[in-house]
């Protein structure tokens, strides 16, 4: 275990399942059918399962692919928070929910390239694995218990249908999933506040 593994396992806040169970059930209630909350957190349950994935791989090949599976819809996930939501907490002045959303993030990514230098077989593995699987935990407790539900309250019902546009782009631009269900409608909307927007999609 390296050094900074350690201070990782030392400083991770224990939230308990409990806890996770009942933002989780927070943020659902706040998130409406299909919008960017609804989407974020369908993508924390997606994170979470590819986690589980890798490590219950049970040879180097499958526990390699599942690990690529994995950091792709993780980079995906975070650039999609990183260019549309973030931003979004700094507009309702929550600045500093933003930068610590942002460095958690750049932590992450640091530990998954590192990731890849290990034997994906090996014990030490399974420990970053399952220290960036506790790190990226506890941002999403952060996330669902009350930074995003506050923002759905703050902004304006404009801002989040551009929000929810938005983050559907950039999650798709990057994975390849179609996240897109109805986007035409969405993107319609978007249109409706920004003037001489054919349909929302090029301009946002």
């Amino acid at each position: 275990m390296s050094m900074l593994d350690k201070v990782v396992a030392a400083v991770m806040p224990p939230e308990s399942d409990e806890q996770r169970a009942e933002a989780r059930a927070k943020a659902r209630n706040a998130a409406t059918d299909s919008d960017w909350l609804s989407l974020v957190l369908d993508h924390h349950e997606q994170i979470e399962a590819a986690f589980s994935a890798v490590k219950a791989a049970s040879e180097a090949v499958s526990r390699r692919a599942a690990q690529k599976r994995l950091a792709v819809l993780l980079t995906g996930h975070s650039i999609a928070e990183e260019a549309v939501i973030y931003p979004a907490l700094v507009k309702a002045d929550e600045q500093g929910h933003a930068t610590k959303a942002y460095t958690e993030q750049s932590g992450a990514k640091v530990q998954m390239a590192l990731l890849e230098d290990l034997d994906p077989m090996s014990q030490e593995f399974l420990d970053k694995l399952e220290h960036i699987r506790g790190a990226v935990a506890h941002h999403v407790y952060e996330e669902e218990g009350n930074w995003f539900v506050e923002l759905k309250e703050k902004l304006p019902p404009a801002d989040q249908t551009k929000i929810t546009f938005r983050y559907s782009q950039e999650f798709s631009r990057y994975t390849g999933q179609d996240e897109e269900a109805d986007m035409g409608a969405i993107a319609d909307s978007v249109a409706d506040f920004q003037p001489g927007v054919s349909h929302g999609r090029s301009q946002l």
